[in-house]
């Protein structure tokens, strides 16, 4: 048993060092390149989702049923851990099983079925890597019993959805449609991170490779940051071995149009809100924004009667969702909200709020006259408060509403952030303008004051 272990670990170290020169083995910037075998068996993750046939893979992935299947077609392996104990080909001219270590990504050419003469039905291939003949036996029944099953061969991943979608996707734009991507940490294994990405991103398509035995088409892409992210998706489906009723829930991120949508789609969409771009409209209510700074997304609480230019719109097929980009008129910090033109009142089936709704939230024009200086409109870009910044300015620039507030003598007052490294104190004169702040750092340091005054009396 521990032989045929080291045997596995070996073949598959091996098979690691040619997949270097394997066209459709592709991976993301700064994946690392690892030599130890036990890091060459990480498990594959699988999540699967139901897709809505749309034109572009309706026009270009046919979905070919086993009994379909014609001579020339290609796959290649690309076994799991369970095909570690479980084994799928058997060498033609011994009639002996093989490992599916020893053959992950090589390419087999299908060359068609025939019948044992114990009556078992077998799938022949031809390994154009090595140039040897295998088979896979069905386990039991005829072959068109077992072909209309949609069972499939395992470990096998159909190339030829991979050869078109290199044809009409690579270079292309795409906008994202889930949040969760994936990224390579392993340049000769299987090993992969998840990763958070915004919605309705613009991206470009850098590399088409393959990816597992469900989802054979490995798509890369890169944002305009030059960050590389990659989904999985299953196009025709050709020997996925899942049913399209699987493909649900948090598997749609593994269909195409699950995890991306094409730029004319988007294009033709977004026709009927370009007349929004270059409007001035203001908040009629608080609201919650997202902003964008070092990399990362900040949700943000806007004050009402706030002013701001529509710098775009993007809409999404198929989606009641419309990503406004707005520029805050005196601030001139960018903010994003999603929105719907669709009023949900009065509908039962409504997938949105009345507070996502356009009409509801935002109207045309100015809204409150607001004099802030230069100085405040950094500081609210940079997410820190000055003196002299009015209370709208100090929730635009801390991105909420206080912890809590405080009256002091004289009419003046202050407010209370929480922090994760302390106590924020905000004071306002009784004009309404910040006076001063202490910081978390210097509120710790008063506070130990405080507290050794309070040892030295007690002694």
């Amino acid at each position: 048993m521990k032989r045929a272990i080291l045997t596995a670990g070996l073949a598959m170290l091996l098979m690691t060092v040619s997949a270097q020169e394997n066209s459709y083995i592709v991976k993301t910037r700064n994946a690392t390149k690892k030599v130890a075998v036990e890091n060459l068996l990480t498990e594959e993750v699988e999540v699967e989702e139901e897709e809505t046939a749309t034109d572009f893979v309706g026009q270009h992935f046919k979905y070919y049923s086993l009994c379909d299947w014609k001579e020339g077609m290609k796959f290649m392996v690309m076994p799991e851990k369970y095909d570690l104990v479980v084994r799928t080909f058997c060498d033609a001219g011994t009639g002996k099983e093989v490992s599916s270590m020893s053959l992950r990504h090589k390419i087999m050419v299908y060359k068609g079925k025939s019948e044992s003469s114990d009556g078992h039905w077998r799938m022949n291939f031809l390994c154009q890597d090595n140039g040897k003949l295998y088979y896979y036996e069905i386990p039991s029944g005829s072959f068109d019993d077992y072909c209309y099953g949609k069972l499939g061969v395992p470990t096998l991943a159909y190339l030829g959805d991979v050869d078109i979608a290199r044809e009409q996707l690579l270079g292309k734009k795409l906008f994202t449609k889930t949040r969760v991507y994936r990224v390579d940490t392993e340049a000769d294994g299987d090993g992969y991170r998840e990763t958070l990405q915004p919605m309705n991103k613009e991206v470009t398509v850098t590399a088409v490779g393959v990816g597992t035995r469900h989802f054979p088409v490995k798509i890369i892409v890169e944002d305009e940051l030059g960050n590389e992210y990659y989904q999985v998706v299953a196009m025709s489906k050709t020997n996925s071995g899942m049913r399209d009723d699987e493909f649900i829930m948090d598997s749609l991120k593994h269909t195409f149009y699950g995890a991306f949508e094409l730029q004319d789609a988007v294009m033709k969409v977004n026709k009927d809100y370009k007349t929004y771009i270059g409007q001035i409209i203001h908040n009629k209510y608080k609201t919650e924004m997202i902003t964008k700074g070092d990399g990362k997304e900040r949700h943000v609480t806007i004050p009402k009667m706030m002013s701001f230019k529509v710098d775009n719109t993007l809409a999404m097929p198929n989606s009641p969702y419309v990503t406004l980009t707005l520029t805050e008129v005196e601030s001139r910090r960018v903010f994003y909200k999603d929105v719907t033109f669709t009023n949900p009142v009065g509908n039962p089936n409504a997938r949105t709020k009345e507070d996502e709704f356009f009409g509801y939230l935002f109207a045309l024009g100015e809204g409150l006259d607001r004099e802030t200086t230069q100085a405040a409109r950094a500081a609210i870009q940079q997410g820190r408060v000055i003196v002299g910044m009015s209370e709208d300015e100090v929730i635009l620039a801390m991105g909420e509403e206080p912890t809590s507030k405080e009256n002091t003598s004289d009419g003046k007052y202050k407010w209370l952030y929480q922090r994760s490294s302390g106590i924020l104190t905000i004071n306002f004169g009784r004009n309404g303008r910040v006076e001063s702040y202490v910081t978390p750092a210097e509120n710790k340091k008063v506070s130990k004051k405080k507290q050794t005054r309070s040892k030295s009396a007690s002694k």
